[in-house]
């Protein structure tokens, strides 16, 4: 317990170090001034913010997983940690828990802009949900490479196919196959905070998501092992 919580308290520091919360901090200023020059635009498009916290998800969880291990990797932190006594699930779980934390400060302050501060416990639930997962898969895309410039292009594939429910709900198409896809649970439970679900729909929402955190997390300690990172 004591390992995994100074390695939370050491990710956190990281994290402020290199900017992260700045740079939440500064892109919520710059909504809040947007929407503060166009009154009532934000309640108009209140029923896009599952769509839009999923797309700042790329940023807050996917590509901040990536950037910190490359730092951590140039820095040589990373071989220090792994002769450690820490263990490469706890490691995962670290970064998972804090960049869940920073995502959901950010995107439910992005909310609130948009909802008048009117936040529901169904959407925070599928937005903590979803920024899990994307920062497993952020971990598995990240684990082979060392350098920002051999990641990017390759990222670019994973972020694509995560957000592939996104443009449905925009549009408002839904497929049987999307419900396979790991981002349409939390999309779903999202979807709560906006329309009345089903029993069975909670049930997929809540119980699919675990299962694909689950998944991630295996995937994510599998990539460190194959990169020989852990």
């Amino acid at each position: 317990m004591h390992r995994m919580i100074a390695t939370l308290r050491t990710d956190a520091r990281l994290q402020l170090r290199n900017g992260f919360y700045y740079a939440c901090a500064f892109v919520l200023a710059i909504y809040a001034l947007a929407l503060s020059q166009l009154p009532g635009l934000g309640a108009r498009l209140a029923w896009l913010v599952p769509a839009l916290v999923l797309n700042n998800l790329a940023i807050t969880t996917f590509y901040f997983v990536g950037g910190q291990v490359l730092l951590e990797k140039a820095e040589g932190s990373l071989s220090a940690q792994v002769v450690t006594p820490l263990r490469a699930r706890e490691y995962l779980a670290s970064k998972t828990i804090t960049l869940t934390l920073l995502a959901l400060a950010y995107n439910l302050a992005v909310v609130a802009l948009f909802t008048g501060w009117r936040i529901s416990p169904a959407l925070a639930l599928g937005l903590a949900a979803a920024a899990a997962i994307y920062t497993l898969f952020g971990v598995v895309a990240v684990a082979r490479y060392s350098a920002l410039n051999e990641y990017l292009i390759p990222s670019a594939g994973y972020v694509g196919a995560l957000m592939l429910p996104v443009p449905a709900y925009a549009l408002g198409w839904r497929h049987p196959l999307l419900y396979l896809h790991p981002i349409e649970a939390p999309l779903t439970l999202m979807r709560g905070a906006l329309e009345p679900l089903g029993a069975g729909e909670w049930a997929y929402g809540l119980l699919y998501s675990l299962l694909w955190i689950g998944l991630a997390a295996w995937l994510a300690r599998r990539a460190l092992e194959r990169s020989a990172t852990w």
